[in-house]
């Protein structure tokens, strides 16, 4: 999947003596300075003197038979979005830059460095999460790890959260998915990202896009990589995890609203994926899900994340306005026109959508659709605001019907060495977290032939 080392090879070698926690720090710093490559846009802060005394910390520790976990050391970026202690939240905006520091970490924060996990820095990211593209005009836009020299887009919103892991500046990273902000990025960048159910992992500390459909999820080279962050960030034992075979495994192709207008490259990268598992033995069934029509009508006026964000943003844009990002600032803005019978109107119409998408879903192991619709657009191409409006719909269609019905998803790299990132998301009901990463460890080497 990757040349770069997995967590729990990382751990083994931590273990074995082979490396130590401020040699991979110092690794990962050099990656991150160097002139070269992305460090510069896909960070907002390093806070480089804290990581090596953290590094350190952990090599004493383990040489004490006394690390946290095997992982301890291991160097991990944070999205901008959260709050780290001593340290300003700017959510990659410039409206919040008089905040004061943070006076704890937020909660999944914490639980990484309980582990033992080293911060490395805040990762760049679409102002305020509020876009699937990953364009920031404040801090710059990192480029994509497809094709560097065109300079094709991240994905959004955890844009440098995505390339600080497939670059080696970081061995993980802690994300947000409201509309596929983990997935996104990772297909984009041809590394795994996770989005859980959404009361799986604590949001206080992080700055809400919609408090309906926020959740909290990593990005990581491996789905083993990913179930270990996510296991930390539950808070939940670290345990190994035993992938499913692939024979037998149920596995339903929404036909509704998934699979319309793909590029070329992701319809064929798909239907090679569904191929090669089904001759593994997967049952593989196409099926309607007329349910997912409901979610545009639902989000004709800007939906849960225009209503909720402008109730957060709305004294900030009176006070900051001018220096909002214009797509960011007119996206929020939507909210102000929803009624509160509009809003309310929303919350039953979504509860209804669970159940009835829960029964529907209730008989397979899983859903399996393009993560995205799109591949990676270039940054020059969205300069233009239709092409980015267009784009930015398409990167978020299909991660967003998961959101919307509450339930799991991951996404998993499924295009060959050499051709333009794929994702094949993987998803299930709430509830369903620990299956879902079962199946796609067990698919994960096969869907990449």
């Amino acid at each position: 999947m990757t040349s770069l080392p997995t967590l729990a090879a990382l751990a083994a070698d931590l273990d074995a003596g082979r490396t130590t926690a401020r040699k991979l720090v110092d690794q990962c710093l050099a990656n991150i300075a160097d002139q070269s490559g992305e460090g510069a846009r896909a960070f907002i802060h390093v806070d480089a003197e804290a990581a090596i005394e953290a590094a350190e910390a952990m090599d004493r520790l383990r040489e004490a038979k006394a690390a946290p976990s095997p992982f301890a050391g291991i160097p991990v970026s944070i999205k901008d979005l959260f709050d780290i202690r001593g340290q300003v939240t700017r959510a990659g905006s410039r409206a919040l830059d008089d905040n004061p520091p943070a006076e704890i970490d937020a909660p999944a924060v914490a639980r990484l460095r309980r582990a033992g996990f080293v911060v490395i820095g805040r990762t760049n990211m679409t102002e305020f999460a509020f876009s699937g593209i990953g364009i920031n005009p404040h801090y710059g836009t990192p480029k994509g790890a497809w094709q560097r020299q065109v300079g094709h887009v991240p994905g959004g919103s955890s844009a440098g959260a995505a390339v600080s892991v497939a670059d080696g500046m970081a061995h993980g990273a802690l994300g947000t998915d409201t509309g596929g902000s983990c997935r996104i990025p990772a297909a984009y960048n041809g590394i795994v990202g996770f989005k859980p159910m959404q009361r799986r992992v604590p949001l206080d500390g992080a700055v809400p896009l919609s408090f309906s459909l926020d959740s909290i999820g990593p990005l990581a080279r491996s789905v083993a990589c990913c179930a270990t962050m996510d296991a930390v960030l539950a808070d939940e034992p670290l345990q190994s995890l035993h992938p499913r075979s692939v024979a037998g495994m149920r596995l339903a192709v929404p036909t509704t609203v998934a699979l319309d207008e793909l590029d070329d490259a992701v319809a064929a990268a798909f239907e090679r994926a569904l191929e090669r598992l089904a001759n593994n033995g997967a049952l593989i069934e196409r099926i309607e899900v007329p349910e997912f029509l409901d979610i545009a009508p639902m989000s004709a006026k800007g939906g849960f994340a225009a209503a909720e964000s402008y109730a957060w943003h709305r004294y900030l844009i009176v006070a900051h306005g001018d220096v909002y990002d214009p797509r960011v600032r007119d996206r929020i803005l939507r909210g102000e026109s929803q009624s509160a019978a509009d809003y309310v109107d929303l919350i039953h119409a979504r509860k209804s959508l669970i159940a009835r998408a829960g029964v529907r879903i209730a008989p397979y192991d899983a859903l399996v659709l393009p993560t995205t619709a799109n591949t990676p657009p270039t940054i020059a191409e969205m300069a233009d605001d239709k092409a980015f409006t267009k784009a930015n719909l398409r990167a978020l269609r299909n991660c967003t019907l998961i959101n919307m019905i509450d339930g799991c998803a991951i996404s998993l790299p499924c295009h060959r060495d050499g051709e333009v990132p794929v994702g094949l998301m993987l998803a299930g009901i709430g509830g369903s977290d620990r299956r879902i990463f079962q199946l796609a460890a067990g698919m994960e080497d096969i869907i990449r032939g």
